[in-house]
């Protein structure tokens, strides 16, 4: 009897040359959600949520709107992963969207309902994500948690510190937080001055 290797998994620099996204490709990926299908307005809203907030795929399905608070302008992210929960201000942007995702599905404790109102499932918001990332011509093979990792690099990229984007992210570890800094290249910038 002959025993085979089952295939070698391919590793993610092979599918893929970084696993970050840049502000204008989430952009481009919301508007191209916003446009396509019934439930445009959910799914741009998720994908804004997921990359302001650095939200797994598992925390973003499980928001509710009693982590909302409109009067004060916050949500309160239930970090998974023992992670690190915090209160996060909410944008203008974010809560006209939200007032508005609230108005289109008013019957459901959770943010992201499915067609019958029962909560997203993670498969689904990875599938919403992953169509976005097509529909916009990206030509990265895109999955939910590199809005996360877009969201980390984002921050260090503008200069935030190092212990706000591990709080922010809800990092225990400041290890998991290193990898956005090392990636900023405004650490060069003074390199060469010419």
């Amino acid at each position: 009897m002959t025993h085979t290797a089952p295939p070698k998994k391919v590793t993610n620099l092979e599918k893929r040359t970084r696993e970050y996204l840049l502000p204008n490709e989430v952009e481009a990926m919301i508007k191209a959600a916003s446009s396509t299908g019934r439930h445009g307005h959910r799914d741009s809203t998720l994908i804004l949520l997921a990359y302001r907030h650095g939200l797994r795929v598992s925390e973003l399905v499980a928001l509710r709107w009693s982590q909302v608070d409109f009067s004060s302008g916050t949500i309160h992210i239930n970090r998974l992963k023992h992670g690190i929960s915090s209160t996060h201000p909410l944008r203008a942007r974010e809560l006209r969207w939200l007032r508005q995702l609230q108005r289109e599905y008013p019957n459901s404790p959770y943010l992201f309902v499915s067609e019958r109102g029962t909560p997203m499932a993670a498969a689904t918001a990875f599938n919403i994500i992953s169509r976005a990332g097509t529909l916009a011509g990206l030509a990265l093979s895109v999955h939910p948690h590199m809005l996360r990792h877009a969201c980390g690099f984002y921050l260090a990229s503008h200069g935030h510190d190092t212990r706000a984007i591990q709080a922010y992210l809800g990092h225990k570890n400041i290890q998991h937080t290193i990898r956005y800094t090392e990636l900023s290249s405004d650490r060069f910038n003074n390199f060469w001055l010419d």
